[in-house]
């Protein structure tokens, strides 16, 4: 039983600013904008949807593989994800590219400014899904866009359900793309915001999006969850965290939970209750892939 996850491998570079950047940009000045950052605190952490997913269906004890690509430099973070006990017989290594990255600048008032360098995700679409080799449940997560329509299209012709998870990579779509994702799919996941842009782009409410999936579960934070089933919302209560250090992969802990559950034929209620506890989890700790969690 296997668990296939489309979708990003990154290094995340996450700098701190102990100031404002607000007191450091001049409002009237933004047309002629030139400004430096001070950054003492520094730490590089193994970032990306698909790699975060990953981690958290280890911790779970799943069997998962996940498809995307890394770059020239990428052959450290491959070795990890063996180390896990990930399959990687699906990740590709792309010489001419680097590792996609982001790098994120947090001030004081945990404001961030965010570059993002896509590098070898821009090729994941090169990954050809050509067998299930026992893949029971999927994901769609962020990734280039060319890899996340065609995976969808791949995951669907090998009778593989999967969860729709398009994240950050939502606004490259258009209504009539997100309707054809949506006739894919089999559950969605979204967070508020992703899913009001989602109603708001194909023109469907969110009981007549639930209608054509059998779950639409979206995050809600602390507050926890709605779970949209033929039209009808069920809250699902949120769990308190232990602390609250980093909210940097909650949403792919959550997703890994949501994965795990599905793929073991859980009500769908159920898998989001698990999905909360391990966001909880995930949040009393930096970066996306350094909390403990077990069954």
């Amino acid at each position: 039983m296997t668990l296939l996850v489309c979708g990003s491998l990154a290094f995340d570079t996450i700098m701190t600013f102990e100031g404002r950047f607000a007191d450091q940009i001049l409002p009237d000045q933004l047309h002629i904008l030139n400004v430096s950052f001070l950054v003492p605190g520094l730490r590089r952490e193994y970032g990306g949807c698909a790699g975060n997913i990953a981690y958290g269906l280890r911790q779970l004890g799943a069997d998962v593989r996940p498809v995307a690509t890394l770059g020239s430099d990428g052959h450290e973070y491959l070795e990890r994800l063996q180390a896990l006990g990930v399959d990687t017989c699906h990740v590709q290594l792309v010489d001419d590219h680097y590792t996609a990255q982001a790098m994120i600048m947090t001030d004081r008032d945990n404001n961030q400014i965010t570059a993002f360098h896509p590098g070898a995700m821009s090729q994941a679409h090169r990954r050809v899904i050509q067998a299930a080799q026992g893949a029971t449940v999927g994901i769609i997560s962020p990734d280039g866009r060319d890899a996340m329509l065609q995976h969808a299209e791949q995951l669907k012709a090998l009778g593989v359900p999967f969860v729709f998870d398009p994240g950050q990579g939502l606004p490259m779509f258009n209504g009539e793309e997100l309707r054809h994702f949506i006739e894919l799919a089999d559950w969605a996941a979204l967070n508020d915001y992703e899913a009001r842009m989602l109603s708001d782009r194909t023109g469907l409410d969110y009981a007549a999006l639930s209608r054509c999936l059998q779950g639409l579960v979206i995050t809600l934070a602390h507050e926890g969850c709605d779970v949209w089933q033929a039209g009808v919302c069920t809250r699902v209560p949120g769990v308190q965290a232990a602390d609250v250090v980093d909210p940097t992969g909650c949403g792919d802990a959550f997703r890994a939970a949501l994965l795990y559950g599905l793929s073991q034929g859980w009500r769908l209620l159920d898998a989001v209750a698990l999905g909360n506890r391990m966001g909880a989890t995930k949040i009393a700790s930096r970066g996306g892939q350094n909390y403990s969690f077990t069954r």
